[in-house]
């Protein structure tokens, strides 16, 4: 796709094309079939709970860009061979598995199969129901005899069985008869068709880093089968052969007709089979239904895994179908009622933006000891690994709208501890470090400079732990899990940074990777250190915390971390010496200590054809540039707001915007976010609307990868931070919005304390009203109010803040200077 002018506005209207995906606040829907980009649509119809995970492929099972069944957190292992190796190098890679495919149920009439990019489809219409969490798809087929048939399918992954995923399959002839063949699969392939990969790279680690290679040998060893004939169901056990990871699926048929129906069985390594022939009458509908269940572990041998599934499916059985779907539905209504926001007068924005936060409750509702992948369970890209993304754009959302999710995704990172504790002394670290990229809890990154020198994602996972906590009051958390992870973050910092003692003295990190992959391996990176200030601060309160409330809490942590009371007064003395790069000459912070000596890339003459820079030039060549794959410094500026004055927000949004490129995904929320903050309302609109829009589509050429989560989640914080101006320093929640003028209104709600706040701008006013528990207290505007149970509250807004120009500037494009005066000239490389 061309990128568009950084300057122009996009009209909504151009992402999607309305003739086939028509406006409905509350449904995706196509309603024509296009085989040119199916790998954009099995994502976008992938249905999933954060455990299990169905790509949207159709029933049939043949037209497919990939094929995909995964299960969060089930993967194979395999050892990363390095062109030339040094001590503590990432040892073993991990990637999640493509799991056996139940997904399958093939349909011929007359022996002739339904093929869709052939077929002579007289109508067709798929949509995805976002209150009911059910992927429904209806069409008319003329076969090539000339027989009318009118097939539905609906598919659904339950939130409330987590194991589950129910499909049924209706056939109906419309004007003759004809024998019918429905063949119902648990297909496993490993005949070139799979999707197992063999590595998940960072930036520098192959042709796309987004993308990963294949394995070259057989992934899942078969440990047993089973069929039986009298219930129809069929069972397949699993082993992956390094991980020893084991699985479990198993599906029950039956089948609905008043026309005769034979039933054939057959299951062997790779397939389990139910073949259902009908000599069917036109008008009679043909139903099956088919209940599928998924279990894995971490080496429970597979007969007890299908022993599980035998348990999920009896379940199921006995409670009926019905109650499955009614379930789904109220659960959804629960997940809606809490996290829904209204965007007035914006269907098509209420649409895409409902979408997106429906993908973060399918990447995480029922992760439940797992973390959530960069893909969540819709697709293989970055292997199923588990990134920053999760604390810094998924939790926060959670944290506010379903905390308790929240508090399993922490509880995930806090289980990771020992395997962190072991890589910071592979780093000659005291304390922890986290991985970089991961699935159980080992460094997976084989590229080093954009991996593990990333060392931010401890301060990050501190930062969502601290929101977390501050925002629901957990103290339970904090004492007994939390405070261990604050601790030995805490310890990182002040072992990997340094003094130097001019003047009063200054602390400063070296050899570390912000956010942007663009920039590696820099000094004193400004998002590094002011997340690691942050993190040393956060770890002495909650110690000093523990020590005056909770004195035999504290006790226990001291005596459990072996904690010393002068590493705390290091922590706060390094915190106050926090080395932070400014440049006085041009006011703004430098993204690291040498970032203004490298030379401007003009990105305003780069070809579109070269985008994104990762794919067209050689790491050494990007890193010479002053080029950003992501916002950096101005995502430092919204996580820590209450560190910078306005006008420092404004100057650096002003000189970065124009050189960040925006090729990662995890860059237009944050720029949205900010620029919304500054003034710059018309680009907020646009970034924002490219955040909703990133996999919808496909403005990055990737979506057949698997949905973005981290922008899905972002998507909210760019409403109800941004736009919304909802904020949260150490405990305190504050409210600025920055209503778009063409916006009538929006809502969106806030879980602060177990009470639930609906919080509604206008242009006019922001109305405060307490839809359960018993309030809260905000700053609206620099004005203390306490809503209550008892009424609303409203708040007048004089006016919406300072509205500037579309486009900042001048920007660094105009001619920058160095240190020493001297006038940077930007330019093109060469690829």
């Amino acid at each position: 796709m061309t990128p568009v002018p950084r300057d122009t506005p996009r009209p909504v209207s151009d992402y999607l094309d309305r003739h086939r995906w028509p406006i409905d606040e509350w449904r995706l829907s196509e309603r024509f079939f296009s085989a040119d980009d199916l790998g954009r649509t099995e994502t976008l119809f992938a249905l999933g709970n954060g455990y299990l995970g169905l790509r949207g492929n159709v029933e049939e099972g043949r037209e497919s860009h990939s094929h995909g069944t995964f299960v969060n957190g089930f993967h194979e292992t395999w050892k990363i061979n390095h062109a030339e190796e040094a001590f503590g190098f990432a040892r073993v890679g991990q990637t999640i598995v493509n799991a056996p495919d139940a997904k399958v149920i093939r349909l011929y009439v007359d022996d002739e199969p339904l093929l869709l990019p052939v077929a002579d489809l007289i109508e067709y219409e798929r949509t995805l129901d976002l209150r009911t969490g059910v992927l429904c798809r209806e069409i008319v087929w003329r076969t090539p005899a000339g027989k009318r048939v009118r097939i539905k399918a609906q598919r659904m992954v339950s939130f409330t069985q987590r194991h589950l995923a129910v499909m049924t399959f209706e056939v109906t002839l419309l004007d003759a008869a004809a024998p019918i063949t429905l063949s119902s699969q648990i297909l496993n392939r490993q005949d070139g068709e799979d999707e197992y990969h063999v590595r998940s790279a960072a930036m520098g680690e192959g042709a796309d880093p987004r993308k990963a290679e294949r394995f070259g040998r057989r992934v899942l060893l078969p440990q047993l089968q089973h069929a039986d004939e009298e219930t129809g169901r069929v069972m397949l056990g699993y082993k992956a052969a390094e991980s020893g990871m084991t699985l479990g699926v198993g599906a029950d048929h039956s089948i609905e007709t008043v026309d005769p129906v034979q039933r054939q069985m057959q299951v062997d390594d790779d397939m389990a089979k139910v073949v259902y022939q009908i000599d069917a009458q036109p008008g009679h509908t043909v139903r099956l239904t088919k209940v599928a269940s998924y279990h894995t572990s971490r080496g429970v041998p597979a007969r007890e895994l299908l022993d599980r599934c035998r348990r999920t499916l009896d379940r199921v059985e006995a409670e009926g179908l019905r109650r499955q779907f009614d379930d789904q539905k109220a659960w959804l209504a629960d997940y809606w009622a809490k996290a829904d926001v209204t965007i007035g007068g914006q269907p098509a924005l209420q649409q895409a933006m409902r979408w997106n936060l429906f993908q973060v409750a399918q990447a995480s509702a029922r992760a439940e000891g797992a973390g959530i992948p960069a893909k969540g369970v819709t697709g293989s890209g970055y292997g199923g690994h588990y990134f920053w993304d999760t604390e810094i754009y998924v939790l926060p959302f959670l944290t506010y709208v379903y905390p308790q999710l929240a508090r399993s995704a922490l509880r995930f990172r806090y289980n990771m501890l020992p395997a962190a504790r072991r890589r910071a002394r592979d780093l000659s670290n005291r304390g922890a470090l986290f991985p970089w990229r991961t699935i159980n809890g080992e460094e997976a990154s084989a590229y080093y400079a954009a991996g593990t020198a990333q060392y931010h994602i401890d301060a990050d996972i501190s930062y969502a732990l601290s929101r977390y906590v501050d925002a629901t009051g957990d103290t339970d958390f904090l004492m007994r899990e939390a405070v261990d992870i604050l601790v030995e973050t805490a310890r990182l910092w002040t072992d990997l940074g340094f003094w130097r003692s001019e003047g009063r003295g200054s602390f400063h990190i070296h050899g570390v990777t912000g956010p942007d992959e663009y920039t590696t391996v820099v000094n004193d990176n400004l998002f590094t250190n002011v997340m690691a200030r942050f993190n040393l601060r956060r770890a002495a309160r909650a110690v000093r915390e523990l020590e005056r409330a909770w004195p035999q809490a504290y006790g226990r942590m001291v005596a459990r971390l072996h904690l010393d009371s002068d590493e705390v007064e290091e922590w706060e003395r390094a915190a106050e010496a926090m080395a932070i790069p400014y440049d006085e000459h041009l006011g703004i912070h430098p993204q690291d200590s040498h970032f203004l000596e490298r030379e401007v890339w003009d990105l305003a003459h780069t070809p579109a054809d070269k985008r994104p820079l990762l794919l067209h030039y050689h790491p050494l060549v990007i890193y010479r540039f002053q080029v950003l794959k992501q916002a950096d410094v101005v995502l430092a500026l919204y996580l820590q707001g209450d560190q910078f004055t306005t006008e420092q927000k404004r100057s650096d949004f002003e000189y970065y915007d124009p050189i960040t490129t925006g090729d990662s995904t995890l860059s237009a929320v944050v720029q949205a976010l900010i620029a919304a903050e500054v003034g710059y309302s018309d680009m907020a609109v646009r970034y924002f609307t490219e955040a909703l829009y990133v996999d919808l589509a496909d403005l990055h050429g990737n979506a057949s990868d698997g949905v973005h989560v981290a922008s899905t989640g972002g998507v909210w914080g760019t409403l109800a931070n941004g736009f919304g101006g909802f904020r949260d320093y150490n405990g305190e929640f504050s409210i600025d919005p920055r209503l778009p003028v063409s916006w009538d209104e929006l809502v969106y709600r806030l879980t602060i304390k177990k009470s639930r706040i609906r919080v509604r701008v206008t242009a006019d006013a922001v109305e405060l009203t307490v839809e359960e528990g018993p309030g809260a207290k905000f700053s609206v505007r620099g004005k203390i109010v306490h809503v209550t149970a008892a009424e609303p509250v409203v708040v007048p807004l004089a006016d919406q803040g300072p509205v500037l120009a579309g486009t900042p500037g001048p920007g660094p494009l105009e001619g920058v200077r160095r240190a020493d005066g001297s006038i940077i000239t930007a330019t093109v490389p060469h690829p």
